[in-house]
């Protein structure tokens, strides 16, 4: 396995989403957008990308924006049908839910690739 230090984002995002407890202890949504977030701003305030762009993204791909940040976004996604406590979901909705959350990771991250693949190929 490649170190963690030398993967790109969407191979690090993958990591992360095959091994969640190695990364958060009790894997959960909330441990995990926590977890990502700290990533996010870590990433931001050392000259990378972060996930600048994700919260956009993901309304783009809902189709609509309301006032939940990003991981509000994912479980609107992830639970088109709602939920009736966001800190204590269903186990079979959090298994969901953080299953599409490094699904949505995985496309948000290639198309950002592909982008700057783009970007540096002019």
């Amino acid at each position: 396995m490649k170190p963690l230090s030398e993967m790109t984002e969407r191979e690090y995002f993958a990591s992360v989403g095959q091994r969640p407890g190695m990364f958060v202890g009790k894997t959960s949504f909330h441990m995990l957008t926590a977890f990502l977030t700290g990533y996010d701003q870590h990433a931001l305030r050392h000259g990378g990308h972060g996930l600048t762009g994700w919260h956009d993204w993901l309304v783009a791909r809902r189709g609509r924006d309301c006032n939940h940040a990003w991981p509000g976004q994912v479980l609107h996604i992830a639970l088109p049908n709602g939920w009736d406590d966001i800190w204590n979901l269903p186990p079979e909705d959090e298994q969901h839910a953080i299953k599409v959350l490094f699904e949505l990771l995985d496309e948000f991250a290639a198309e950002r690739e592909v982008a700057q693949g783009a970007q540096f190929s002019d």
